[in-house]
């Protein structure tokens, strides 16, 4: 059986995790490995500010509450993303406005922003998808010359880049994912980037149940008390142990899955230039983490089949998001601006392939073999 994810594994994180038990006495938030694991992002990333988080759905919250989101703004978004994406600012009462995706990226397109603008418009979340850029310059151009703001979703974009800037390091915020889905995982996890000094501080405070325990830790105030509204957003000592030994290795697991992703594409090249499928493109100016590979198949009744005759042959694969601005909820607090060409119909040909750390070498040739096998 080849699995479709594996969550990734490095040896140091089990000792780390015994030291927060044992040696630190440690276990709930903010002690040693998280300060560790910001550091380290703060340093590789040249962030400003890294916040570790629950989640990335919590770094997304935390964001719209930077961001002062109130009932009645809009948010203009990708509707081909993962469902928090869009919650963390409907949750305070926004407007999801949905635009359609590039069908290369498969990221929002960048020229389509523009039309989606209103006087209700605050913030504009492109969400890099697989770890591959969207058109940031773009991007900030539009919301700086429209006194917007920019939260960056790069949940999928650990150790990838723009133009040689980190993925969530070029727009106001951003937000990573540590998910077991992830490259880098802590189980349940994420992180905030903010790049905005202003922002800085109350986002500590957000972060520590709307109290200024931060400053009183750093010896800035005698005592700490409530000062604005948060939640509690810190993740266990535990989790940031066990990502620490990741962040270690953090270039050992990158090359490893990027060799994984270049395997899969050369393999898989004759199939493309037959025209029986579409593989990743990745624009010169991104370098990406190899998240996941992907293929595309005619239509979804395509892909239905190739799941099926994958999983007959004990591999595993899956499809992505379903389009947020066809569910329930996004119909109730959405709309999509324009027509939606690439979104809907890009979505259902999309195939995941196996991809983690460590995945066997012969893996991506065995795969690309049996996808062969299909269309024989």
């Amino acid at each position: 059986m080849i699995p479709f994810n594996r969550p990734p594994v490095a040896e140091k994180s089990f000792a780390y995790m015994r030291q927060a038990a044992q040696e630190q006495n440690k276990i709930c938030g903010d002690g040693m490995f998280t300060k560790k694991c910001c550091a380290w992002m703060e340093k590789r990333f040249q962030a400003r500010k890294i916040l570790l988080t629950t989640s990335c759905t919590h770094a997304l919250e935390l964001a719209a509450l930077l961001c002062d989101i109130q009932p009645g703004d809009e948010v203009i978004m990708p509707s081909y993303t993962f469902v928090s994406t869009a919650n963390a600012f409907a949750l305070r009462g926004a407007k999801i406005v949905f635009v359609d995706i590039r069908p290369d990226t498969m990221n929002i397109d960048e020229q389509l922003i523009e039309a989606a603008i209103t006087p209700k418009t605050k913030v504009i979340v492109p969400v890099h998808y697989a770890g591959v850029a969207c058109e940031m310059d773009a991007v900030m151009e539009i919301a700086r010359r429209n006194h917007l703001l920019v939260v960056e979703d790069a949940a999928q974009g650990v150790m990838s880049s723009y133009k040689g800037k980190a993925l969530g390091t070029i727009g106001d915020l951003g937000c990573y994912s540590f998910h077991e889905t992830k490259n880098y995982s802590m189980g349940e996890g994420g992180a905030l980037a903010v790049n905005r000094p202003e922002l800085a501080e109350r986002a500590e405070i957000l972060r520590e149940k709307g109290t200024n325990r931060s400053r009183f830790l750093r010896g800035q105030v005698d005592k700490y008390t409530w000062v604005d509204i948060g939640s509690s957003y810190l993740p266990s000592e535990l989790n940031a142990a066990y990502l620490c030994g990741q962040l270690e290795i953090a270039d050992e697991i990158n090359e490893n899955r990027l060799k994984s992703w270049n395997a899969y594409r050369e393999a898989l090249l004759p199939l493309r230039d037959r025209g029986l499928i579409d593989l990743p493109i990745v624009p010169d100016e991104c370098r990406h983490n190899a998240h996941m590979f992907y293929i595309k198949v005619r239509d979804i009744e395509q892909r239905t089949e190739l799941i099926r005759f994958l999983k007959e042959r004990e591999i595993g694969s899956a499809f992505h998001y379903v389009p947020l601005h066809s569910s329930a909820a996004g119909l109730a607090r959405g709309i999509f601006s324009g027509a939606d060409h690439y979104t809907t119909r890009e979505s259902e040909r999309l195939l995941r392939l196996p991809m983690f750390f460590g995945l066997w070498e012969d893996a991506p040739e065995k795969v690309s073999r049996t996808v062969e096998e299909f269309f024989l």
